[in-house]
């Protein structure tokens, strides 16, 4: 029985793709100053076939047949690789990163507030009302 219809998984999902953005902003700020450093982003869409693929299982019966599961670092993550802001061809904008982490915050925040509202409305449920 699912108490929510599915909304915690959905709200769990949102909350992976926000801990992989944050992840992937902070280590563009931490790379401002390195030389041929190519700024990262986030893409839900790749997170999104990720997180379908993960659920799709195959077994393989025999060793030529192609494996399911890619070989891939983060998934959704990817370079900026012909974008250079500096001499030094860095790619990272510092501006462009710091809205970016107080966007990402924002929706972080929105999520666990959403959590906790479900898990308040749970708890009251069990408790009777009062």
């Amino acid at each position: 029985m699912d108490l929510f219809g599915g909304t915690i998984k959905n709200l769990e999902n949102g909350l992976n793709y926000a801990t992989v953005r944050q992840k992937t902003i902070a280590q563009n700020i931490a790379n401002v100053d390195t030389p041929n450093y190519k700024a990262k982003s986030v893409s839900f869409k790749d997170l999104l076939q990720e997180a379908n693929n993960e659920a799709l299982t195959a077994n393989r019966t025999d060793a030529r047949h192609i494996n399911f599961t890619g070989e891939s670092t983060t998934p959704g993550v990817y370079s900026y690789e012909n974008l250079k802001y500096r001499q030094d061809r860095n790619g990272v904008d510092m501006d462009t990163e710091q809205a970016n982490l107080a966007k990402n915050a924002i929706y972080y925040n929105a999520l666990i507030e959403r959590v906790s509202s479900k898990f308040n409305t749970l708890q009251t449920v069990l408790k009777g009302g009062n």
